[in-house]
């Protein structure tokens, strides 16, 4: 796993795709949603860039929610080596195997060495011929903040032109003070350079 993630970031010089951010809240007599599109074009030379291409809904949640997933996001990529997946930063411990999109992929336990909100524990599948992390069920490792009280993550990724790369995020995080958030990021197509 970690040597295709080594040879997948070697080989992949680039690509552009826009994504489709959503979130929705559901409070005690309350939901408030917003959307957001976004063109992503990645460089391995300099890295992503994130610009927006539209937003509606609440202001509110384009700002705290929204805006904030991107630049969780810029964060996560300046330190790539703490928040890799690898021996280093985590645990593994296979479980079994099924398929995933018809394809045998690996069922691992992943639990982080230390407590990081970039860092995250749960299942993670990975595909048995490539190597790739097709599909995860995790939750943070440490919670982004007190009024979280837990939020759970699916993720899947799909094999593009050779890559693979992410398809879907989606995560439910339930707020303390009442109420329950969906935030659902859309990969979109992407165009592999």
């Amino acid at each position: 796993m970690e040597q295709h993630n080594q040879a997948q970031t070697s080989e992949l010089k680039g690509y552009k795709t826009v994504r489709h951010y959503q979130v929705e809240y559901h409070g005690f007599a309350a939901k408030v949603a917003a959307k957001m599109e976004v063109e992503v074009s990645f460089d391995a030379s300099s890295g992503k860039s994130f610009r927006v291409v539209s937003q509606s809904g609440s202001g509110a949640l384009c700002d705290k929610v929204l805006k904030r997933a991107i630049e969780s996001e810029r964060e996560a990529g300046r330190d790539k080596a703490a928040t890799a997946l690898n021996e280093e930063n985590y645990r593994f411990k296979l479980l079994g195997s099924e398929l995933v999109a018809d394809r045998p992929a690996f069922i691992l336990d992943v639990e982080p060495h230390t407590s990081s909100t970039f860092l995250y524990r749960g299942r993670i599948w990975v595909d048995a011929a490539d190597f790739a992390v097709v599909k995860m069920e995790t939750e943070p490792a440490k919670s982004p903040s007190f009024w979280i009280s837990r939020t759970l993550i699916h993720f899947t990724s799909a094999k593009t032109d050779g890559f693979w790369l992410p398809q879907q995020v989606r995560s439910e995080t339930k707020v303390r003070i009442g109420g329950t958030a969906v935030l659902t990021i859309d990969y979109g197509a992407y165009q592999v350079v």
